[in-house]
């Protein structure tokens, strides 16, 4: 097979394409003494190289074989229109990151890497290269750039940080797991203690005891009075019991956010409109996609912020900017554990930018 390669190669060029191989055998006395031969079919692209007549008739194991015009012409040709597509489509592909300079295209591909959306990416590196318009430059200056633009378009995006709450009632609404029970008692832990405000709980997930049971005692832990309501009748009943209070945190249940059935209840079961504050509980740890789908399903309902969970179990955080980008809401908070109330922190516009840049 070596010398029929180097036969091929001699008369039809390193462009040529092996498209097929086999050993035969010829030849022999009764069915013995046969002669081994290899045969192949090797072809070119005749739009690219002038048209040369092969003979491989030099080579004494090589079999000549009968191509029918017909049949092996137009498998030929098949073959190498998918190999023009493909060189194409490749050389398409490697265009569309070619515009940028070296540095600022390894830096292209670590915020991919990010989960940034590919557009955002693509529009933050145009943008920071065209300003610096320079051939050389630190890596660390470009990041500084990139930073900055993020926080200037972020900055007209929606509110970032939380300092106190402008409404008495706190709803947190978003998917199951996300840990909307543990972040609502961070949240009513840190008015309780640092800024010594009357709160109560209200929960409506009557869907799991244990979310119930976890709220009952994060209760006591706190001294904060817990309802549980049922229906739109008990959540009523609850906030007259609770009219004196500085905050009412509401706990609702998480179900499958694709079911829409859950976000119409949802409406029938809490006053999504008066005095109220909801905040769309999301973890870091969702895919992208997954993060899109579940903000179209709260849209309709009056969010004013998102409130981010579990930075301490992943390092990736673009798709959270893609989200804050495309839809322009910001984000409250981020938590980073399970300890109460210490595991959460605003997030600032200067802190979301780090997420993505780092150090």
């Amino acid at each position: 097979m070596p010398e029929v390669m180097q036969v091929v190669r001699k008369e039809l060029g390193s462009d040529a394409v092996i498209l097929n191989s086999k050993v035969i055998h010829e030849g022999g006395f009764l069915g013995l003494f046969k002669k081994r031969k290899i045969e192949v079919l090797a072809a070119i692209d005749q739009t690219s190289l002038p048209k040369k007549k092969t003979d491989l008739s030099i080579m004494p194991d090589v079999k000549q074989s009968k191509v029918q015009p017909n049949k092996a012409t137009s498998n030929q040709d098949d073959v190498l229109k998918e190999l023009r597509d493909m060189k194409k489509w490749m050389q398409q592909n490697n265009n569309q990151t070619s515009e940028f300079l070296p540095t600022f295209q390894l830096i292209y591909e670590k915020l991919l890497k990010q989960e940034v959306d590919q557009e955002i990416a693509y529009d933050l590196i145009e943008t920071i290269q065209a300003r610096l318009n320079q051939n050389e430059i630190e890596e660390s200056e470009i990041w500084k750039q990139i930073s900055f633009e993020i926080k200037h378009r972020l900055s007209n995006k929606g509110t970032f940080g939380m300092t106190t709450f402008d409404k008495k009632y706190i709803h947190l609404v978003g998917p199951t797991g996300v840990g909307k029970t543990t972040t609502i008692a961070k949240l009513a832990a840190h008015c309780v203690l640092k800024q010594q405000k009357k709160v109560a709980f209200i929960t409506t997930d009557t869907y799991r005891i244990a979310a119930i049971e976890q709220l009952k005692t994060y209760s006591k832990i706190l001294d904060i009075p817990i309802e549980i309501a049922y229906n739109l009748d008990d959540y009523q009943k609850a906030k007259d019991k609770f009219h004196d209070y500085d905050f009412v945190f509401v706990d609702t249940a998480g179900r499958n956010f694709r079911d829409e059935k859950y976000i119409k209840e949802l409406g029938k079961i809490v006053d999504l409109n008066h005095e109220v504050d909801t905040f769309l509980v999301l973890s870091l740890t969702t895919r992208g996609s997954d993060l899109e789908d579940i903000y179209k399903q709260f849209h309709n309902i009056p969010l004013k912020q998102l409130i981010l969970t579990k930075k301490d179990e992943t390092k990736t955080y673009g798709s959270v900017l893609n989200l804050c980008l495309k839809h322009n809401i910001g984000v409250a908070y981020i938590t980073n554990g399970q300890d109460v109330p210490d595991d959460i922190e605003e997030l600032s516009i200067e802190k979301m930018a780090k997420l993505i840049v780092g150090d």
